[in-house]
Formats: C-alpha cells, structure tokens, sequence
C-alpha cells in the first residue's frame, strides 16, 4: 500500500471562511511563536528545544488570558503545525533544507487536520467546528477514506482540500521499449526516439499581462485596500502560470511512462544551474527538477524504471556513433559534424541517445 494525496478545489460559506481565517491564523501565530521561543532558548541559552517542550508550551500558550482565542478553533491544526515545525528543524539539521522561516499573513496558509478532527462520509467532508459538510468540487472519487485532509488559500484567495489516501498502485502492461531522454529549454525533453515535446513557456505567455498588473500594484499604498486587490489580481496571474506548467509536466511524464518501460535521465543541479542570470528564468520555467521527481514517483507507482546517470556524462560531446568526444561545444551550436566518422549529428538527439546507452549500461552493470 502506498499513500497519494488527492487535491480538490471547494467554495466555503461565509461561515466557513470565517471559521477557515480564523484557523489559519491561530496556526500561524503558533507556529511563529514556538519557532521564536526554540530560536531565542538556543542563542541566549544554548537549549535545544524538542517537540514535546515545544507542546508543553502550547499548552501554557492556551492558558495565557490575551491567547485565550486559540480556544476557539480546532487543536488538532495546531498540534500538527508544531509536528511540521520538527520536521523543518530536522531537515535542517540533516542539511535537507534551509532553517524554518515564519510563516506570512497574505502567503500560503494551510491547516491539517487528522482523523478525529474531520469526517468524511458518502462523497461528504466535514471539518472540526463547521456546522455544514465543504462544498467540493469532487472530480474523481477516492480510493480509500481519508488519513489526513489538508485544507489551504493560495496568495490568489482559492481554497483547496487535500485529503491523503492509501491505495494499491497497479502495474502497467510490460512493454518492450527503453528510451534515453534530454532536458532542454527549446524543446523541454528530447527522446532518443527523436521526439521532441516542445516548450509552451507560460512565463513568457502571460509576461506582459503580469507586468501590467505588476506596474499597477506598485502604484498603490501599501497596506491599503486597493493595494491588496491588486496583489491577488497579480498572485491569480502567476496561479495561472504554475497550473498551466503543472498540467503540462504532468501529461509529459505520465505519457513518458505509459509508453516506456525503462527510461533514462541526466541528474541535473538545477539548484546550481539557475544562477546564471541569462537563463535563471528559462530554466525555472522549464520545471526540471518536477519533471524528474514526476517520472520517480510515478515509475514507482506503476512498475516502470526510471535510470539517472551522472551529471557530468559528456551525452552531448560524445558522438553515439564512433564514441568520439569533442573539446568543447558552446550551447549556440544545436547541429554538428562528428570529426573522428563525419556523422552530421542533432546535439538534442544526440545526448538522448548517449543517455540511453549509459543508461542500459548502468543496468547490465546492475548499478
């Protein structure tokens, strides 16, 4: 068995909405609380503050008289912020991630909530504190009844509910076909097949709709209530952007798996790539790092293979035909001519090509 968190859009009463702001606030001012009392014990004490300090003083929190409103929402949301707040501190210390950061009043906001703090029943969900079951746009049934249910705001003022389900993933049909494929910028990934994908760049789509609404957001006061309208008018254009390249990452891969049973990649440091300021964007846009992390999980899920080979592997200078490597060979050169057997080679195609054969390699060697 294995675990998949399913999304939902749903539109909340006035009621709910309420109830939801108040939540997320509560679990915002915990969270900073508690983080700043673990950061301040360690610089001026030299204490490390663990998770069962850290709800101990929850506890004292709610007892206080001026936080005696954290009373009037769930506790299980609250609970589980401090649980995620060990989780960020643990990733840190295993050098995972960056120190935890306070959370934003107009960021992201998200509340869980764990089995005795919802119920779900007959295609109806229903958190703690809510007299009426959400309103769910329910697009595919769930597999199972729910271990957890998240419920978040996007920047763009959405609501969204994901509930966290067990299910057996079922292995796809064997097939006999491996392919190599090559991350790029003109073409987002390049097949051994000679299959090229294209690129829809949707930050360069809807640049200038967002630069206008950008240029009119800086025109307002801060704080004002023109300012934030204008702020979720340009945090709806940017949703837009990343829906728009979440979708199409996602029908890439799971058409990548469906027709492949062993499929070869680089391991690329997009981390390290995206600081050459010239293609930061473009390759941001590109979404590497998600398409790779798409293809493991899904390999995973439905009995494919996914092969990465090392990211310093000359796939693109390494003729596939004699074996010959070249010197060097600037990124404007997309077609070139092999010196060593004269073969006129495509560099996009060529590198998949390359992979796949480093890939098949890696298995025979059974890395």
């Amino acid at each position: 068995m294995k675990e998949r968190a399913y999304k939902y859009r749903f539109y909340p009463t006035p009621e709910q909405a309420e109830l939801l702001s108040r939540t997320f606030g509560c679990v915002r001012v915990v969270y900073n609380s508690i983080l700043k009392w673990r950061t301040d014990a360690y610089y001026n004490d030299g204490e490390s503050i663990n998770y069962n300090a850290a709800s101990s003083r929850l506890t004292d929190l709610k007892k206080q008289p001026e936080f005696d409103w954290l009373n009037e929402v769930s506790c299980v949301p609250l609970q589980q912020a401090l649980r995620h707040q060990q989780t960020a501190f643990k990733n840190f210390f295993t050098k995972q991630a960056k120190y935890p950061k306070l959370k934003k009043k107009r960021a992201y906001q998200s509340a869980e909530f764990t089995r005795s703090a919802f119920k779900y029943s007959g295609g109806k969900l229903s958190i703690a504190k809510s007299k009426e079951p959400l309103d769910v746009r329910w697009s595919r049934e769930l597999p199972s009844e729910p271990t957890t249910v998240t419920v978040s705001k996007d920047s763009a003022g959405r609501y969204f509910v994901s509930c966290l389900c067990r299910f057996e993933p079922k292995s796809l049909p064997v097939v006999n076909k491996t392919v190599g494929i090559d991350l790029g910028l003109t073409d987002l990934v390049i097949t051994s097949d000679g299959v090229k994908s294209g690129n829809p760049r949707h930050t360069a789509k809807y640049a200038a709709k967002l630069a206008k609404a950008q240029k009119v957001l800086s025109k307002k006061k801060k704080g004002s209530a023109n300012f934030h309208k204008a702020r979720q008018k340009v945090a709806r254009i940017q949703a837009k952007i990343a829906d728009c390249r979440r979708d199409f990452t996602h029908k890439l891969t799971t058409q990548l798996i469906n027709d492949n049973q062993v499929i070869s990649c680089e391991s690329l440091s997009v981390k390290n790539m995206v600081k050459n300021p010239k293609l930061a964007k473009a390759i941001s846009d590109a979404n590497w790092g998600e398409l790779v992390n798409q293809l493991k999980y899904k390999a995973d899920w439905y009995g494919r293979m996914l092969v990465q080979i090392d990211k310093f592997y000359p796939s693109s200078k390494r003729c596939n035909c004699c074996g010959h490597v070249v010197d060097s060979l600037p990124l404007d050169i997309r077609l070139w001519t092999c010196p060593a057997c004269e073969t006129r080679l495509d560099r996009d195609t060529n590198a998949a090509i390359n992979i796949k054969g480093a890939g098949q390699a890696l298995l025979a060697c059974g890395v």
